[in-house]
């Protein structure tokens, strides 16, 4: 796959993580508030838009990086494997902490720890994309 001229370079990628991640936290930060004022409905539907987000934002940079630009860089750079499975992985954990919360609500709702898991992606996140923009570029 093509890789865009936005994954290749540092300020446009970082700016992609930076605004995934302001997303991300205001829109968790919606989901605890609605909580917090006892809108159980209107979090549970906020919890759906956030996850939606994850899926589609977040994760679909991901899937971006994965198909394209990791592949590009270790075509060029072998001894850049063990950097890019590495990045991999946080993806991975991504994608199962969205995938447990999605069955964490089923059975429990907006419970204490799928807010800690919802927590959990930003950290996740926050730590994947520094180590990304500083490791490949």
């Amino acid at each position: 796959m093509a890789v865009g001229p936005s994954l290749r370079q540092l300020h446009a990628h970082k700016a992609i993580h930076n605004g995934g991640m302001a997303g991300a936290v205001s829109k968790t930060d919606q989901v605890l508030e609605c909580l917090e004022n006892g809108d159980t409905e209107l979090a549970n539907a906020l919890a759906d838009d956030l996850l939606q987000y994850w899926e589609n934002r977040i994760i679909g940079h991901a899937d971006a990086e994965e198909e394209g630009f990791y592949r590009e860089i270790v075509k060029g750079n072998a001894y850049m494997q063990e950097t890019i499975t590495k990045l991999t992985r946080d993806h991975d954990l991504l994608r199962i902490i969205v995938a447990d919360i999605h069955q964490l609500r089923q059975s429990e709702g907006l419970s204490p720890e799928v807010l800690h898991k919802l927590q959990s992606l930003i950290v996740v996140n926050e730590i994947h994309s520094r180590d990304e923009e500083r490791l490949l570029f």
